[in-house]
């Protein structure tokens, strides 16, 4: 039972980690669609090119985090099982 609980406090610690990850990008992605949605003209669709390596690189961390924190959840599963 023990095991179990500290098993779930990881699984637990690590979606917060996920999560607290999450709010940064979705607030630069929001940011970022009401610059354009407001100011949609030649100028900020260049400057598109220019964010978009920055906004590839958030995401794609946000997506590692994610993938580590549902590897987690699949972990403490399979441990359920096992148990």
């Amino acid at each position: 039972m023990d095991r179990t609980r500290d098993r779930y406090k990881e699984m637990i610690g690590a979606m917060k980690r996920a999560e607290s990850t999450m709010k940064p990008v979705l607030a630069a992605l929001k940011d970022r669609a009401l610059f354009l949605k407001h100011n949609l003209n030649a100028q900020a669709i260049a400057s598109l090119s220019e964010n978009l390596g920055e906004v590839e690189k958030d995401v794609s961390a946000l997506v590692a985090e994610m993938e580590r924190s549902i590897d987690e959840a699949n972990q403490f599963i399979a441990a359920m099982k096992e148990s």
